[in-house]
């Protein structure tokens, strides 16, 4: 839902499953922003991922905003160690999203 209203706003997007996909995306398309969930499918969780872009130069400097829903039993504060830049909590309009991303982008 995120990512075909992200394109129905104007922005391109690259989508990954798995984060070892997202982490070669990211150091190929090198994105304006990355939005990742906690939960991904096999492997590296969201935080994680995050963690591993902001360990590689490259891709260090690449705002990364998370969307969840796990909120509770440390997730927010585990992702705000790894070094995401913002998460957002669901229930979470496509505006809401939108908005966060443009204020990262606007910087």
């Amino acid at each position: 839902m995120y990512s075909e209203f992200l394109v129905y706003s104007g922005y391109r997007v690259a989508q990954a499953e798995y984060a070892d996909e997202a982490v070669e995306k990211a150091r190929s398309l090198r994105p304006s922003i990355i939005t990742t969930a906690i939960g991904l499918k096999k492997g590296d969780d969201g935080c994680a991922l995050c963690e591993r872009l902001k360990s590689e130069e490259i891709t260090r400097s690449i705002p990364v905003l998370v969307v969840t829903a796990w909120a509770m039993g440390g997730h927010v504060e585990r992702a705000k160690r790894a070094g995401c830049d913002a998460v957002l909590l669901k229930p979470c309009a496509p505006t809401t999203l939108v908005a966060e991303i443009r204020k990262y982008l606007d910087r």
